[in-house]
């Protein structure tokens, strides 16, 4: 198909066009099974290294559509996007970064991808997004941050990449998902008896309050516990 050309072997402003057309093609999930069936995530995921600025939020953009499905999740990975992701994470535009979290927050829901995500390097990139992304990126890297703190080893590099005070800056701060990662996230930390007084010291304890009367529901029981 000429738009999957394009994307291998088009000039880069027409690689940024037909990333921007699969970006607006990938909302849809009939685009979305057409689109995969053509071969362009390996081309989407070529752009994420080498593309413009823009191409390579488009990319990440359509990627992170497509990494709803399981199938497309497999072939996204398969194609190395997560090093590429990882990396846009702490060099890609305000909108690279956040479409970047979101694809990695997509991807993370497997156990294998989880561990990718950790070794290609996300933990520290993640963090600075906590406190430093768009109120979408913040909430898109708590969401990704807490599904890593179920496993004990990232808990202990996730901690010493200094999430905790950010994170617990997001339960007064966040949007009402993020509050509920970040409170989920704290909650799994909290396991640890030195994070506990790190959580505490970091002013956690009247956020958690509050969520507790206004959270949603599971932020109210993660703030519980």
């Amino acid at each position: 198909p000429p738009l999957v050309e394009l994307l291998g072997s088009g000039t880069a402003d027409a690689k940024e066009m037909a990333a921007a057309a699969f970006q607006n093609l990938a909302v849809n999930e009939d685009n979305e099974v057409a689109i995969v069936k053509a071969g362009a995530i390996p081309p989407l995921v070529e752009l994420l290294g080498s593309g413009t600025a823009d191409a390579k939020d488009s990319a990440a953009t359509t990627l992170q559509n497509l990494a709803l499905n399981d199938n497309d999740m497999v072939a996204i990975v398969k194609a190395g996007a997560i090093p590429r992701l990882v990396e846009l994470l702490g060099s890609g535009t305000a909108d690279a970064k956040e479409s970047a979290a979101t694809a990695l927050s997509n991807l993370a829901v497997t156990e294998d991808n989880g561990v990718a995500i950790v070794k290609a390097g996300a933990i520290p990139p993640l963090v600075e997004l906590l406190r430093s992304g768009t109120a979408d990126a913040k909430e898109q890297a708590a969401a990704v941050l807490r599904i890593l703190t179920f496993n004990d080893d990232n808990m202990v590099a996730i901690v010493k990449a200094g999430a905790i005070p950010p994170l617990v800056e997001l339960l007064g701060s966040g949007t009402a998902d993020a509050k509920e990662s970040a409170a989920t996230a704290l909650s799994n930390l909290a396991v640890n008896e030195d994070n506990e007084v790190a959580i505490v010291k970091a002013g956690a304890i009247p956020p958690l309050v509050e969520l507790l009367m206004s959270g949603t529901d599971v932020a109210k029981e993660d703030a519980a516990r």
